[in-house]
């Protein structure tokens, strides 16, 4: 069964850790993906820009409407990230979760992957 681990970025948070901190975050992701490519769970990471480098596109009245900035303006915190994961369950992708070294700042959220289509 596949879940996806979304990481969340708080920059206060980050701004707060010593530079000592952030490299074990950073040095922890790669333990991490080690890991899960060592069981064989592993599926996909992909880590993404923050608010500031994104747009929100709308339609209205049949019209796109696009805006710099996030869907949740204001919001402190915002998805950095994620993890495909493909494991036996629930309580294995809540394991792997814990092992994310964000989860000690901020939190990881778990979620089932309900549909999935590819490029092939």
């Amino acid at each position: 069964m596949k879940f996806v681990l979304q990481l969340h970025m708080n920059p206060t948070i980050w701004a707060s850790l010593s530079e000592e901190d952030q490299n074990a975050v950073i040095q922890g992701q790669e333990e991490f993906i080690k890991l899960a490519k060592d069981s064989g769970e592993f599926v996909a990471t992909k880590a993404m820009g923050g608010p500031s480098s994104s747009t929100t596109v709308r339609v209205r009245n049949g019209a796109p409407l696009s805006t710099d900035g996030s869907y949740l303006p204001g919001e402190a915190e915002f998805m950095c990230g994620y993890y495909v994961v493909d494991v036996t369950g629930k309580d294995r992708a809540l394991e792997l979760a814990a092992q994310i070294p964000d989860a000690k700042y901020t939190g990881i959220e778990v979620r089932p992957v309900m549909f999935e289509a590819g490029a092939e």
